[in-house]
């Protein structure tokens, strides 16, 4: 699902402004280097077990990954 990727992965690029190559966060993510690229291309939506590989990788909260506003809080009517 193309669009669900799009719309749930905040930023994807945004994930080598820690300065890592997508082959060095697929390894300390322990994925592969395909699925980093997937998720910036937004041709993968990650699931949560992935999501949380991602944000101990890159030492920051799933939610500063999630572009989802029932899971960021950051829309106030939901």
């Amino acid at each position: 699902m193309v669009a669900a990727a799009a719309c749930c992965v905040k930023n994807p690029a945004g994930m080598k402004q820690h300065g890592f190559s997508q082959q060095k966060l697929a390894d300390i993510a322990n994925v592969e280097q395909s699925t980093i690229k997937r998720i910036e291309l937004t041709q993968l939506a990650p699931t949560l077990d992935l999501l949380i590989s991602l944000s101990r990788a890159l030492a920051i909260e799933v939610r500063d990954l999630v572009d989802d506003p029932a899971i960021t809080g950051s829309d106030k009517e939901v």
